[in-house]
């Protein structure tokens, strides 16, 4: 079987199994094995495929067709300009997770002390950091499955300086632990827990902790209005991601909580998407 054709065959695969993408999956899939990307296959497609890469990149192929996200089996997925690893126990980076960043970096203090909790990979606070070196960044997160993907990610770029926190959303001591910020970021798990079961099947595979946000998906933001946003100095800024319709909810709890100029933006396509706030003065 010629590479040409192995590609062919991993995109037939994932056509039939109903993947909207199937193209550009299989071509990340033979960069992944065979280290060639779509102009490679033009050159080198008539090449005989070795037997252990046809076995390889068909058994990634059947996952990939199963629903397994495209980033576990990669191993690495981009996010703004760093390539993090990701797999089993971590949510995967997404592409509407940058405007958190690239909103929170506008608008924080110069040098200020910044938290990202619920971190996972730490997309969100190496991002920002490689966005404002300026800043002390240090990422939260509780569970050893992701921590392990967040700790390998902030050595893979010490250049950044991030520091990985072993920290729980809901702890009263953890968040006294951290003093005083000049800057909160968090894009917490907001699915609501009854719409889980009916999420696509890639999302089956991710951590449910990363996911849920209790009844109404507000869970995480009560504790974050409870418990984090008196840890911001004044003039501090909060800024969190959210689900398409938290917008209003997120709001109220951010002002009764002590945020002014609570704002909300929305992503590429056009869904509510960040909320952020300033702590008063």
């Amino acid at each position: 079987m010629t590479k040409q054709q192995l590609y062919l065959k991993v995109k037939k695969m994932l056509q039939q199994a109903g993947n909207e993408s199937s193209a550009f999956d299989a071509v990340c899939l033979c960069r992944k094995v065979l280290h060639l990307d779509r102009a490679g296959l033009a050159v080198h497609g008539y090449e005989e495929a070795a037997e252990q890469d046809v076995r390889e990149l068909s058994c990634l192929a059947e996952l990939r067709a199963s629903g397994k996200p495209l980033q576990y089996l990669l191993g690495k997925w981009p996010f703004l300009n760093l390539a993090l690893a990701v797999g089993d126990g971590v949510l995967c980076p997404r592409e509407e997770t940058e405007l958190l960043v690239n909103t929170a970096a506008e608008m924080l203090p110069q040098k200020a002390r910044v938290l990202d909790l619920c971190a996972g990979t730490g997309a969100v606070g190496l991002g920002l950091k490689s966005l404002r070196p300026d800043l002390q960044v240090c990422c939260g997160e509780k569970f050893d499955g992701a921590m392990q993907y967040l700790r390998k990610n902030c050595s893979t770029y010490a250049q950044l300086q991030v520091t990985p926190l072993k920290l729980d959303a809901f702890s009263t001591e953890d968040a006294a632990s951290c003093g005083k910020l000049g800057g909160f970021l968090c894009n917490p798990p907001y699915v609501e827990a009854g719409e889980i079961p009916g999420l696509q099947p890639e999302l089956h595979f991710e951590p449910k902790t990363a996911l849920d946000g209790g009844d109404d998906g507000l869970l995480f933001y009560r504790a974050i209005a409870k418990l984090w946003i008196p840890q911001l100095l004044p003039g501090g800024v909060c800024a969190v991601e959210i689900g398409e319709r938290q917008a209003a909810a997120v709001s109220v709890l951010f002002e009764r909580a002590g945020l002014e100029t609570v704002r909300v933006k929305k992503d590429f396509n056009q869904f509510d998407r960040v909320v952020t706030g300033t702590r008063k003065q």
